[in-house]
């Protein structure tokens, strides 16, 4: 009997773990899908942060292009702000982006 136990729940403790994984949002998910495919080769990643007492994401292209901006979104793919770029932004919503806490990174190259 404690053989099929096993089997039964053996899966379901793995997909638990799956599915932690990627707990961002569907948009989100998707964006990154898209971002991985036009991102530079190097160099590019999203990052996750907590700022303004929410999650927000920087999608960092990466270094293949000169002044390239990196775009901040939030968990419900609202665009908050870009951040570098020719003008060397360093604020989002009027606050300096420097304020934010570093979470993790959800992928990079």
């Amino acid at each position: 009997m404690r053989y099929y136990q096993i089997l039964i729940f053996a899966p379901l403790f793995l997909l638990a773990f799956q599915c932690n994984k990627n707990s961002h949002s569907a948009c989100l998910n998707s964006k990154i899908s898209d971002f991985k495919k036009e991102a530079c080769s190097t160099g590019a990643s999203v990052k996750e942060y907590l700022f303004q007492n929410q999650s927000v994401f920087c999608f960092d292209p990466g270094v293949c292009g000169g002044d390239l901006a990196s775009c901040v979104l939030s968990e419900n793919c609202d665009t908050l702000g870009f951040l570098g770029g020719i003008a060397g932004n360093t604020t989002i919503n009027g606050e300096p982006f420097s304020n934010a806490e570093f979470r993790g990174t959800v992928w990079s190259n």
